[in-house]
């Protein structure tokens, strides 16, 4: 059993190197060998899920290597390196195996490999030959390609996005290779490209269209498929192999084209429901969230900052949102993340209680994005450790670093020293913020927020201040896609219309209903 995770944004500003998969930033940091079931034990990873199958099915297990990264720019080739050769030859001296289990999340690209996933298998299988089942539990978000496909037995997909069903992922792809060893048969499989890429905020299986095309995908199976996974695709990755794809097992290759068939077609009618969704730029998200607050209901209204998004390769440092929150004049709203080390160790040198003026967050690579400067207050300072508890983290021990509350007229600002994506309401609380008793929040997230914030939220809206992540992906420039994929839903084609890409200011508000 081993792991290596890694979603990546071929169009951030920084790379993962080994430091970010020691770190984690969210994920478990790395951890070899024996370590790991104990790592495992009350997070919502897949790797939790296997090691759960792997005891109830009395497996010997050999754990070899898991690593996991924040979503950023390529993956540095001796990280890459690094973890795929400790993987590969771990797994060659673990002796005969009966199986593999390998967690992944289907878009990692590396510095000098556009496949990250593909390639590894194809080492991994040429090391155990083709004889040794390998199945494998991924991201919804994976851009899957067809070699990837062919040197695994199985793979499964996560259906929930907010991703609360990463660990029972794991536990289907870990069942599927129990099967497998246990019967010595390999399924069919059958493997389906779609026509266009949707924004990240509007892929959430929360709401439609997602939530239907997730129905049908677990319809499959109740209709004879043994495993059935959609694939939406990470759209920030300049790579043939970017979009989304469908892929279906079954015991016949009749019942697994069948399923993905049904899925593939289900995603190209979704198109224009994935028009319906509304947008705002800072100054007019903010005055919808305080008139919204004003008005009948309880709970906060959320804002999610979806272009500084560090679940897609933001920075979670630029400054859109938080000048709109001051510049209005909010009285009770609360920020999360920015990450600023230089203002957190501020803060904490001059102690709670204290007065200080900092330039805050701001980052070079979005054009304008100067540090806020300004003169706060510190509320509160910690050591940026706490107990992620929400349904996304699932009880993932975080490690931000010094960091601090800093209050700046009525608007409470959470500043780290480390980036992690704000998906947990622990992550208010633990620098002194009760974040049911505000009426604005500000979430650097897309949409892994809704897990914990959904339920005390009284809306949601998605803004797009300047970031380093589009939310439309035609904004994206564009090079290596395969011809003919739509940009958008009802975007141009690449390599057909490209020229007719220009988008509207997406600042600004969009068409429809959210």
């Amino acid at each position: 059993m081993a792991g290596f995770l890694h979603e990546t944004n071929t169009f951030a500003p920084h790379p993962a190197d080994m430091e970010a998969f020691c770190l984690g930033g969210g994920y478990v940091p790395m951890v070899r060998g024996t370590a790991m079931p104990d790592a495992f034990t009350q997070v919502n990873l897949g790797m939790a899920g296997a090691l759960r199958v792997a005891r109830d099915s009395a497996w010997e297990v050999v754990p070899i290597l898991w690593a996991g990264a924040i979503p950023s720019a390529h993956v540095t080739r001796d990280a890459y390196e690094q973890i795929a050769q400790e993987i590969v030859a771990g797994i060659a001296e673990a002796g005969p195996l009966d199986g593999v289990f390998i967690d992944l999340h289907g878009a990692m690209v590396a510095e000098h490999v556009d496949d990250g996933e593909g390639e590894l298998l194809r080492r991994l299988r040429a090391e155990v030959g083709p004889e040794v089942p390998i199945t494998t539990a991924l991201d919804l978000h994976g851009n899957i390609s067809e070699d990837f496909v062919a040197q695994v037995d199985a793979l499964v997909g996560f259906r929930t996005y907010p991703h609360v069903d990463m660990a029972d992922t794991g536990a289907a792809a870990a069942q599927l290779l129990d099967q497998i060893m246990r019967s010595g048969t390999r399924p069919a499989k059958a493997f389906r490209q779609m026509s266009y890429l949707v924004p990240i905020p509007f892929q959430s299986t929360d709401m439609a269209p997602g939530k239907g095309l997730y129905e049908t995908v677990a319809s499959c199976e109740t209709e004879g498929a043994l495993s059935a996974s959609l694939f939406t695709g990470f759209p920030a990755a300049d790579i043939p192999d970017c979009g989304p794809v469908a892929v279906a097992y079954a015991t016949s290759q009749v019942a697994a084209d069948a399923a993905a068939d049904k899925i593939a077609a289900a995603y190209e009618a979704a198109a224009p429901k994935f028009l319906k969704h509304q947008t705002y730029a800072p100054d007019a998200a903010v005055a919808e969230a305080m008139a919204r607050a004003a008005g009948p209901g309880s709970g906060p209204v959320v804002i999610a900052d979806t272009q500084d998004n560090p679940g897609a390769g933001g920075v979670s440092a630029t400054t859109g949102m938080l000048r709109a929150l001051v510049g209005i004049g909010v009285t009770n709203a609360a920020i999360g993340l920015i990450v600023d080390p230089v203002a957190a160790q501020a803060a904490h040198s001059a102690g709670a209680g204290a007065e200080i003026t900092v330039a805050l967050g701001g980052h070079a690579s979005v054009p304008g994005d100067l540090p806020f400067e300004t003169t706060a207050t510190v509320a509160h300072v910690s050591d940026g450790k706490l107990h992620a508890t929400g349904p996304y983290y699932g009880g993932t021990e975080l490690d931000l670093g010094p960091s601090a509350c800093l209050r700046i007229g009525g608007v409470s600002v959470v500043v780290t020293s480390r980036i992690a994506q704000m998906a947990d309401r622990e992550m208010f609380r633990f620098a002194g913020v009760t974040p049911e008793d505000m009426d604005v929040l500000v979430v650097k997230s897309s949409t892994h927020f809704r897990a914990d914030f959904a339920p005390i939220a009284r809306d949601i809206l998605v803004a797009c201040a300047p970031g380093p992540m589009p939310l439309d992906p035609a904004d994206l420039p564009f090079t290596r896609l395969r011809a003919g994929l739509r940009l958008s839903p009802d975007g141009p084609r690449f390599g057909t219309d490209r020229a007719a890409s220009a988008r509207p200011d997406r600042g600004g508000a969009s068409a429809a209903a959210q």
